[in-house]
């Protein structure tokens, strides 16, 4: 919906900071992958250019679309233009988001549907979010039987501390509020954790996790957060090689 004042630079940015490269789980403001951003009134303009060109479609569709939308729900944009430059699937993928095509429309050979490609890459990002949820609760020294039977309700986040209630509330551990934020922002997102009495933690397929069972899924866990920053630090070499260190100011 318009309003009397125009967008900003600084709303804009804070829009695409929410959209994240979803193999990776990181935004693509910090990652640099937003060449352009230009506004001209109540139009808005921003290009992106991933590492490779031939990064993959689907993953570039969700990033393209998630900014798009992102930018013209902004208050006061009348009128915007997401693209995707230097990619080998440009063209059929701005034209797919422009018209509100489906990317199985202009993707028809693609092999799954983008439904079933974005639910693996959350889960993902969910477990490497857990990793450092619960590490943090760890490094608190809560013990795992008492992690596992967390509820969403025994957390309260601040902004620079998360209080977490343990034994019915006889106890209150306070740990870094960053990482438990960051698990429940996409927790919540792909509707693991809705409710008061939703249990915090899951296992990778979504189910609560058994006391005889913590090592195993953090041990899981580890490793989807090991592998995304590995793949991260490719991505970061191939971007500043491709695109240099320049990003969006």
């Amino acid at each position: 919906m318009a309003t009397s004042a125009h967008p900003t630079r600084a709303g804009v940015r804070t829009r695409l900071d929410r959209v994240d490269d979803p193999e990776l789980d990181e935004s693509i403001v910090e990652l640099g992958y937003v060449r352009e951003l230009a506004i001209e009134g109540e139009s808005v303009t921003v290009e992106l250019v991933l590492p490779t060109a031939w990064c993959s479609p689907a993953f570039a569709w969700m990033m393209v679309t998630g900014a798009r939308e992102e930018v013209c729900d902004l208050p006061g944009v009348e009128d915007c233009d997401v693209r995707l430059a230097d990619h080998m699937h440009a063209a059929a993928i701005n034209r797919g988001v422009s018209e509100g095509l489906a990317f199985e429309e202009v993707f028809p050979d693609a092999d799954g549907g983008i439904d079933a490609v974005r639910r693996t890459l959350d889960e993902k990002a969910r477990m490497g979010r857990q990793y450092r949820a619960v590490d943090a609760l760890l490094d608190a020294d809560v013990e795992p039987d008492q992690i596992v039977s967390l509820r969403r309700g025994d957390v309260s986040l601040g902004d620079e501390r998360a209080l977490v209630s343990l034994a019915d509330g006889g106890l209150v551990v306070p740990i870094p509020a960053e990482p438990m934020a960051e698990y429940l922002r996409k927790a919540t997102a792909i509707g693991l954790v809705t409710d008061p009495d939703d249990r915090l933690f899951a296992t990778p397929e979504g189910e609560p996790i058994p006391p005889d069972g913590f090592d195993r899924v953090h041990h899981r866990a580890r490793l989807a957060r090991t592998n995304a920053n590995g793949q991260a630090s490719v991505c970061a070499a191939l971007n500043e090689a491709r695109n240099g260190a320049a990003g969006m100011d």
